[in-house]
């Protein structure tokens, strides 16, 4: 089993929160969450490693939808922002600063 945290910046803004609520198709808005939720039972479904510690997982939903993560200890997921195929590159920069400033602030 697994649990679930949002990346929080010292600004207190949860990137991946804000970008679900920006979501303006229920349905993919419903997969996204379905997913994150499937996490805890230790079901990641379709992922893999991007680069620096940075997961995606990938929704085969709308505009190919992804998820970015880390694991920030065996049994921590930490979720650090979401993205679709047409912003992959720059999503995943963004998710490793994102995981990069909470390994700085967690040590």
């Amino acid at each position: 089993m697994f649990t679930v945290r949002h990346y929080v910046n010292e600004d207190e803004h949860d990137p991946f929160q804000e970008w679900v609520k920006k979501l303006r198709d229920p349905i993919a808005k419903g997969q996204v969450l379905k997913r994150v939720n499937r996490i805890e039972g230790g079901n990641f479904g379709d992922h893999k490693p991007c680069r620096e510690g940075v997961w995606e997982l990938r929704i085969d939903q709308g505009p190919g939808y992804r998820v970015y993560y880390a694991m920030a200890d065996a049994v921590v997921v930490l979720l650090l922002c979401g993205g679709d195929k047409g912003s992959q590159d720059a999503d995943i920069e963004r998710a490793i600063g994102y995981w990069k400033d909470w390994q700085r602030r967690s040590a």
